[in-house]
């Protein structure tokens, strides 16, 4: 088996020297080389070839976010970002780095045996992954370093490629879009939207993005939406913020006891279990608990879990890109229990691991590409099938 190769970038030769040491210590990894800042990492690219980069945010000179705008287009490679608590981290994501971990400090109590095996784990997720390359025209997929063999227009793609059979069909998914079509803005005009309904989206791996697509897309009057993305303590709130400030409807990142109501978007808090809750003729939500439920906290499982019991036929799921299985199980029993589910398409996923997962036990009713999902979810508030 060949050896993934990792290339670290991080202008702090204590923490530089601590990545090497801890990386080369996994049978897994050679660690090829290193740079001391983005320009050294540019001339030292074409040398070391790595399949993963790892990559800090903050250095002298040009910023890794503004490393990462050059880099990408001409090399492709699976970036992990290794960064303290910033909010530059969503816009490292959104230029097509795969994933973060959080720096250990002395403030965030994270230790260091934890960060390294979290590292790990996401510099192997990373090396299966494909790179997200924004463009002018949306953006491009291109495979991994480990496993490169295409670059793939995902606008093509979403052209070429129909949902799978027994799915809504291409007709369906235009005819919901249609009140729309003078401003190209999908709508839920003449639509009803009862308090008793809701939609639960999970994500991991680059999950930040597509879950940001396809709010995107939404308008401002949709069912009460609740999401599970992959994500520690501290950084949710910025990306709940993210959400808001880019989508039409509301987003907050949700406390014990907030009511799901329509027009509302509930993000899980990082290092907390949500669940949906009955309360009266609504819903609420429940944040608590800290354990791991397929290992993770928040669980996508654990939310769909509770969506099926508490909403069934009342609910909408959908699964996004990410490695493991979290969440194919509670969107199987989602389905079983009424609900209309979507799963992302293979050529749009960063990782194509929980969506597969869960169309592999008949846990979706529909696959789609991540630009048609929306349609399908509007389709079916609309047309009920």
């Amino acid at each position: 088996m060949n050896k993934i190769k990792v290339m670290v970038v991080d202008d702090s030769i204590m923490f530089r020297t601590f990545l090497i040491s801890n990386l080369s210590k996994d049978p897994r990894f050679e660690v090829v080389g290193f740079a001391v800042n983005a320009m050294d990492a540019m001339n030292k690219l074409p040398l070391y070839k790595p399949d993963v980069m790892t990559l800090d945010i903050e250095m002298p000179g040009m910023t890794g976010l503004e490393f990462l705008k050059e880099l990408l287009p001409k090399h492709p490679i699976p970036v992990v970002l290794v960064s303290s608590l910033n909010v530059r981290v969503f816009d490292a994501l959104a230029a097509g780095a795969i994933d973060f971990v959080r720096k250990p400090d002395d403030e965030n109590h994270i230790r260091k045996d934890e960060f390294i095996a979290t590292l790990i784990n996401k510099v192997v997720i990373a090396s299966h992954s494909r790179v997200r390359l924004p463009t002018a025209e949306g953006f491009i997929i291109a495979d991994g370093a480990v496993t490169r063999k295409t670059t793939t227009s995902a606008a093509g793609a979403f052209a070429r490629r129909p949902v799978t059979p027994g799915a809504a069909s291409a007709g369906s998914m235009a005819n919901a879009a249609h009140a729309g079509k003078q401003t190209g803005a999908l709508s839920t005009a003449g639509v009803h939207i009862s308090d008793d309904m809701v939609l639960a989206i999970g994500a991991s791996t680059g999950g930040t993005e597509a879950i940001l697509a396809v709010m995107q897309q939404f308008p401002a009057q949709m069912p009460a939406i609740v999401i599970t993305q992959h994500m520690p303590a501290g950084f949710t709130a910025m990306y709940a913020e993210r959400l808001n400030r880019l989508c039409k409807m509301e987003v907050r990142e949700a406390k014990h006891g907030d009511r799901v109501c329509p027009g509302l978007a509930l993000l899980a808090p990082g290092g907390i279990q949500m669940r949906l809750v009955r309360m009266g003729t609504g819903y609420s939500v429940s944040c608590v608990g800290s354990e791991k439920v397929s290992g993770h906290c928040p669980s996508v499982d654990v939310l769909f879990d509770s969506v099926a019991s508490v909403a069934r036929d009342k609910a909408i799921g959908v699964i996004l890109t990410g490695m493991g299985a979290d969440g194919a199980a509670g969107l199987l029993r989602m389905r079983k229990n009424g609900a209309y589910t979507v799963g992302q398409d293979k050529e749009t996923c960063v990782v194509y691991g929980m969506p597969m997962e869960a169309y592999k036990i008949g846990a979706v009713c529909t696959q789609a590409p991540l630009q048609a999902i929306p349609s399908a979810v509007i389709s079916r508030l609309r047309t009920g099938k």
